[in-house]
């Protein structure tokens, strides 16, 4: 294993993470087979967001006395009031699936991440509810290591780092989810650290967050670096062809800051799947392909870049689509965060008013229409 520093914090992680949600609800067994295979791969660090206490206390106990040699982050307000996967910014609530995660794993989480600051009214929520000041008290009792937080918005994020609170940030970073249209960006002034990084097509404001992180020492552990599986996929993917897991751990692994890539493994055999990157080639590795291939082949697929913006009736269409995709690779079995991701959401794909404002500047020939109506039938 190749282990890299996490931003400023001191802690050197695994390159490659264990993001633990697809193990929710699965039988013990297959938990401690696969949580032991990542460790006697050397993988250190463990995303635990899920609130369920069940998944919280199957991957503490098949972690067993070797808890110790790992890092582990823990979220506060997510919650699973009952029994449904659920976003709470009530302090009391959020307090009390919180510690009830810190004594799981002993007492101590080493990174206390804020959960899903994805807009200004979750960025506002958790200053005025008391949330930031309550992780800080934590941490100066030394019940957590470091605070980070959770974000798929850059705009957001860039406004939570610039706090100068966070020290590190899990974000979901893929090569779908940073596209942008090729004539949109020039590289500009990137500064002699960022020489070596390819930011050809990246979404601006997503490739300014992470240089910033960069400057700051904020450290970036990476959701979503397979897209979900939808980069995987054939059906799915919105490319000519899909990418390997290779590339996409490699793609997240090539942006300033990052530390770790969390794959959501749920068996072994998806941990040695992951693990192989670290004795691939520079030829296996390579994902360049895939930045010449975007302006022909990204016809008809959302690629999150808000050139469709500004909806008239306020829908981030962007978020709608990206929810959507993941759920249309098995409607019969949505992950339940991406369900409550999206009943989150202020206005959902039921508002739409068939405008076509959006269609009219998208790109990509992207049906947003269409896709707002399947969207409210699967999740309204």
């Amino acid at each position: 294993m190749v282990y890299r520093e996490l931003g400023n914090t001191g802690k050197k992680v695994s390159i490659i993470g264990h993001g633990c949600e697809n193990l929710d609800r699965k039988p013990y067994s297959q938990v401690e087979a696969t949580v032991k295979t990542a460790l006697d791969n050397g993988i250190n660090i463990f995303e635990m967001f899920m609130p369920g206490k069940q998944i919280r206390e199957d991957v503490a106990k098949a972690l067993g006395d070797r808890r110790k040699d790992v890092f582990i982050q823990g979220h506060i307000c997510s919650t699973d009031i009952n029994q449904q996967y659920d976003i709470s910014r009530d302090f009391e609530t959020s307090k009390k699936y919180f510690e009830d995660c810190l004594r799981i794993f002993g007492g101590y989480l080493d990174f206390g991440m804020i959960f899903f600051v994805d807009s200004d009214k979750d960025f506002n929520a958790i200053f005025d509810n008391g949330i930031v000041e309550y992780m800080q008290k934590r941490k100066e009792l030394g019940d957590i290591g470091h605070i980070g937080f959770s974000s798929h918005n850059p705009l957001v994020a860039t406004k939570m780092i610039k706090t100068g609170i966070p020290e590190l940030m899990m974000f979901s970073i893929n090569l779908a989810f940073d596209l942008c249209p090729p004539d949109t960006y020039a590289l500009g002034e990137l500064g002699s650290d960022f020489n070596k990084v390819d930011f050809r097509g990246i979404n601006p404001e997503r490739a300014e967050l992470y240089k910033l992180c960069e400057r700051m020492g904020v450290g970036i552990t990476v959701m979503k670096p397979l897209g979900a599986g939808k980069l995987l996929s054939t059906d799915h993917t919105p490319f000519s062809k899909p990418m390997t897991d290779i590339q996409c751990i490699h793609y997240a692994l090539s942006r300033p800051a990052v530390a770790s890539a969390l794959v959501g493994c749920q068996t072994p055999e998806e941990i040695i799947s992951s693990v192989k990157y670290l004795t691939a080639s520079d030829k296996e590795k390579d994902y360049t392909f895939f930045l010449d291939d975007m302006e022909n082949d990204f016809m008809g697929h959302c690629v999150y870049c808000n050139h469709c913006q500004p909806c008239p009736v306020e829908i981030d269409i962007a978020a709608v689509n990206s929810y959507l995709d993941i759920a249309k690779l098995n409607e019969a079995d949505i992950p339940p965060s991406i369900i409550s991701h999206y009943s989150e959401l202020s206005v959902g794909g039921s508002a739409c008013v068939s405008c076509g404002s959006c269609e009219s500047r998208c790109p990509f020939g992207v049906p947003i229409i269409e896709n707002m109506a399947e969207a409210a039938r699967i999740f309204e």
